[in-house]
């Protein structure tokens, strides 16, 4: 059903649309800059706050509140690079963050697999995701691959194994660094340097980035801020990520919460050109709701905030993972989770973030079922299609061909019928068929395929000596967890 392509896919659209004027976003990062000289961002780790109050912030040790004037996050982020590479296994999957092209991601990280055997939602584990990174290495829409869901059958090294799994399944590049204890980072680090092929390979094609959450309202997690550090030292790209919540972790607006987002991510992304000028960092703002009639969570507002912040995002002059979700809230597959995916797909060709997508996840990104990421991919190439752009000149109208099947007739028998019946798509999903002839059922349809990519689909391994020192990364790693208790 699907195979392997030479290159990644970009969607790229000729009918981007910009959200905000330059004065609106003008505004937003004035009052990103408020909050940040003003309110200031609080920052529980001390390294952090030491590199702040060398450069001229206005720090708080014993609150541990970082007030950053305009100035310095100005100058601090005129060292951050506007496009860097993050590499894939191969030369052929890099993915080029400038803008010219959104790269689909999965989305990161679930904590429940649909296991169909066993007929209900179970916790996820390694081979969960050893079985999702070789379905998504087949899958061409597919180009940067985040933990969909985490090896909960390892404890405190679960995200060493995340990070493993998908190394050792995929071609493609992957987020394969976190927020983990600060002892565990380096073997992150250790992982990443053996797989490009050293220090200095590490810096120049890196395999993996780094997912750092940011805490709202204007926080950061202490052991996140390390990681985020130590990664950034050894030249691994870190995109921090803001997921705002209006009603509880922010106000009733989406303008507030779109900009204490912003503030999160831009003290963290300041803090990185401190430490390590160059560094590449990435800008990411999900805003989200609290369900006022439950208190439950609702990750698709009903407005395009998040398409508004790749345009913040962008202001900074920065390359950004964002714009829209493609993932859905719905609890299972059916009419909710088809229409959030398809306008979440729509945005994604609109909001021309540089990675965007977060496919294959539902419940607002805990659960996975497998047959939702064929859904999820389908609905990209069909979006695809329909918004990358229109060949005017590829087609011709040949009245030739009009005149010779003359008034009433068809074109079933014309040579030019022949030659071009196959230069339509025409999905497998919508349009499957069974031995018999009889309309296969989509989701059926697409749990078939996820099945047969997993047990047929097998990437190109790494050579054992790799293989070898990454298995003796991670059993060091267990080591130092089991120390750490």
């Amino acid at each position: 059903m699907y195979s392997e392509t030479d290159t990644n896919v970009g969607v790229t659209s000729p009918f981007r649309k910009e959200i905000l004027s330059s004065d609106q976003i003008t505004s937003l990062q004035n009052s990103t800059l408020n909050l940040l000289e003003n309110v200031g961002v609080y920052i529980p780790a001390e390294r952090a706050l030491s590199i702040f109050a060398e450069h001229g912030a206005v720090v708080d040790f014993d609150k541990q509140i970082v007030r950053i004037p305009p100035h310095l996050v100005e100058k601090a982020l005129s060292s951050a690079p506007r496009s860097f590479v993050l590499a894939g296994r191969e030369p052929r999957f890099d993915l080029k963050l400038d803008g010219e092209n959104c790269y689909i991601c999965t989305a990161g990280t679930g904590v429940n697999v649909m296991d169909h055997l066993a007929g209900r939602l179970r916790a996820s584990t390694k081979a969960d995701l050893e079985s999702i990174t070789r379905v998504v290495d087949a899958l061409p829409m597919i180009s940067f691959m985040w933990s969909t869901v985490t090896s909960q059958d390892y404890g405190r090294t679960a995200p060493l194994h995340d990070c493993h799994a998908m190394l050792t399944n995929t071609l493609k590049h992957v987020r394969g660094a976190t927020t983990v204890f600060p002892e565990l980072a380096g073997y992150i680090v250790e992982m990443a340097k053996v797989v490009a092929g050293g220090r200095n390979q590490l810096k120049k094609r890196p395999p993996i980035n780094a997912n750092i959450c940011t805490i709202a309202p204007m926080s950061h997690d202490k052991h996140g801020i390390e990681c985020a550090l130590t990664y950034a030292e050894a030249g691994i790209p870190v995109s921090f990520i803001a997921m705002t919540t209006m009603f509880s972790t922010a106000p009733a607006s989406p303008l507030a919460a779109l900009v204490i987002g912003d503030a999160e991510v831009v003290s963290g992304m300041v803090l990185l050109q401190l430490a390590y000028p160059g560094t590449p960092v990435f800008h990411a703002v999900f805003v989200s709701m609290m369900d006022p009639r439950t208190g439950g969570y609702i990750a698709k507002v009903p407005l395009p905030l998040n398409m508004m912040a790749v345009e913040l995002g962008h202001a900074w002059n920065v390359p950004c993972l964002g714009g829209t979700r493609i993932g859905s809230d719905a609890h299972e597959i059916g009419w909710q989770s088809g229409m959030e995916g398809t306008t979440g797909a729509m945005n994604l060709a609109l909001c021309g973030a540089e990675v965007g997508g977060s496919v294959g996840l539902l419940s607002g990104a805990m659960d996975f079922w497998p047959e939702q990421l064929i859904l999820d991919h389908e609905i990209c190439r069909t979006t695809y299609d329909l918004t990358h752009g229109f060949d005017f000149d590829a087609y011709d109208i040949p009245v030739d061909v009009i005149q010779k099947a003359g008034h009433r007739g068809n074109f079933l028998m014309e040579e030019h019928t022949l030659k071009h019946i196959r230069d339509f798509r025409l999905s497998p999903l919508l349009h499957g068929l069974d031995a018999k002839g009889v309309h296969i059922n989509p989701q059926t349809a697409a749990l078939k395929a996820y099945v047969d990519i997993d047990q047929n689909h097998h990437p190109e391994p790494l050579s054992k000596p790799i293989l070898d020192e990454l298995d003796r990364i991670l059993a060091s790693a267990e080591k130092t967890a089991r120390e750490l208790m």
